[in-house]
């Protein structure tokens, strides 16, 4: 089979257009790859040949074997805050940038192979990633899209026939993962940091025209860069928090500038309702914690208006940080009304009251203080929207006070014009039934990792429609067993 059989059309502006602002590169041979997860309805959508992908030949594409016709295979460099403190050369380590494909809507695509090998970036690491990771990225990317949260996706997860050691013996893996750009906040941190003020607007002009075609004509584009980023990332993290998302490692090179998830490491759903939950191994603080990721957006949201300052106004600078200033200092003001605006979808109301802001907090403490399942807990107010208490009441216990919190809600929605079956089925298309749950994730992942992929299937199906109920699925909807356990992840890709 020839290269090009695989129905791969690249046009590589990155490449063409950003010279120094990467470096090419090559993936390490894999001995034995075999492609053990396909997402071929994504496939479809690149335009892709999904038979002839999803096949040996294929499987040494897909992880960095054999180069396709029209590539050209690059790792990004960039700088970044982890947890706080400033590194200022990161770069793909472990990652590389095949090329830009069109999909069927007309949007670029980056398609990038993750765990492919040491790059210039690597930093003294072996480039590699191990399956568990890979395949955790997998699943977390397609339970996000399921749910219509912009997220990165996986076209295919591909063992390499070798062995790695991460905390002991691990078989091999790639991810090759779909963005609509790798831009990261890390990545103008870069240029910014030394001083390179040509390049951050050479930056600035690439992001403006690849993602916010809008700003083009502008005068003040590059505060209108500030703006639009400011607001697709305050959006992303408001949708996070309604399905009780905890990203993990919201550091600024794990920031995309398009507004999508990316990076998925130690990454979690929360169970039951819990604020300050926090999963991660190396989150000793809880900087990343699940209520912390807002204030962590907006720190992160600072920084990239740091690195904007010189372009903004290269000529007044406290111009420039005046201006940014603004737009920071709003952010707090501004997720709150996007985050009330989605939690007032989220317990079926159809308009805006003053008084919402506490009915919401009031529902959040008792959820939190009877430690009540978030994603059940919406699930069951749609019953309750038609009458039916019986399993909102099941998870309060004993717990009287939801009766009191049942009784203000249903005098907050009787001043809407609203047929009770329409609102209960307003709010199941936004309440999901399934999320990708800890412990499925984890028993779906040990299966996996000894050869058997039948649980990690019946997940990926049940994420992919998450609002849609489904018959044998069942288990699929119930939280963790009380014998699972506090419950740790680490960050592997």
């Amino acid at each position: 089979m020839n290269k090009n059989d695989f129905g791969f059309v690249f046009d590589n502006s990155f490449a063409r257009e950003m010279n120094g602002f990467y470096v090419n590169s090559k993936g390490a041979d894999a001995p034995s790859p075999q492609i053990v997860l396909f997402n071929r309805s994504l496939a479809n959508h690149l335009k892709l040949d999904s038979n002839a992908l999803n096949s040996p030949a294929g499987a040494n594409i897909l992880c960095g074997n054999t180069i396709p016709e029209g590539a050209s295979p690059l790792s990004q460099v960039y700088a970044g805050h982890q947890f706080g403190s400033f590194s200022a050369r990161l770069g793909d380590g472990r990652a590389m940038l095949l090329g830009e494909i069109v999909d069927t809507n007309g949007q670029r695509c980056d398609l990038q192979l993750k765990g492919s090998g040491k790059t210039e970036y690597s930093r003294g690491g072996d480039g590699k990633a191990a399956l568990g990771p890979v395949l955790r990225e997998y699943i977390m990317g397609e339970a996000m899209h399921g749910l219509g949260i912009a997220t990165t996706r996986a076209l295919a997860a591909v063992t390499t026939g070798e062995i790695i050691h991460r905390e002991g013996a691990k078989p091999g893996a790639v991810l090759s993962r779909v963005a609509s750009s790798h831009l990261r906040v890390g990545t103008f941190q870069y240029f910014a940091a030394r001083g390179e003020q040509e390049k951050v607007r050479q930056l600035a002009d690439y992001a403006i025209s690849r993602h916010y075609g809008e700003l083009a004509g502008e005068k003040d584009k590059y505060f209108g860069l500030l703006r639009a980023v400011i607001n697709t990332q305050l959006m992303l993290v408001a949708k996070w928090v309604h399905v009780g998302f905890v990203h993990g490692v919201m550091n600024t090179d794990n920031m995309s500038i398009s507004g999508e998830t990316i990076d998925y490491g130690p990454c979690a759903f929360i169970d039951t309702y819990d604020p300050g939950a926090v999963f991660s191994s190396i989150d000793h603080t809880g900087r990343y914690g699940f209520g912390n990721q807002p204030v962590m957006a907006q720190w992160n949201l600072a920084r990239f208006a740091e690195a904007l300052l010189g372009i903004i106004e290269p000529d007044i600078p406290e111009k420039a940080v005046a201006q940014a200033s603004v737009l920071i200092n709003q952010i707090p003001e501004q997720y709150t009304y996007l985050w009330l605006s989605g939690m007032r979808e989220k317990i079926g109301l159809a308009s805006q009251e003053e008084n919402d802001l506490e009915l919401v907090n009031t529902m959040l403490n008792l959820m939190e203080k009877a430690r009540v399942d978030y994603t059940q807990f919406f699930r069951f107010l749609a019953h309750s929207a038609i009458g039916d208490d019986a399993g909102l009441q099941a998870l309060f216990g004993k717990d009287k006070a939801i009766a009191n919190w049942l009784e203000s809600w249903r005098a907050r929605i009787a001043r809407e014009d609203l047929e009770a079956a329409a609102r209960a089925t307003q709010m199941n298309k936004i309440n999901p039934v399934y999320i990708a749950r800890n412990h499925l994730v984890e028993e779906s992942l040990r299966a996996a990792e000894k050869g058997n992929y039948q649980a990690i299937n019946q997940l990926l199906t049940a994420v992919s429609s998450p609002y849609k109920t489904r018959a044998g699925f069942e288990g699929f909807e119930q939280p963790a067993p009380e014998d699972f356990g506090p419950y740790e992840t680490f960050c592997g890709t």
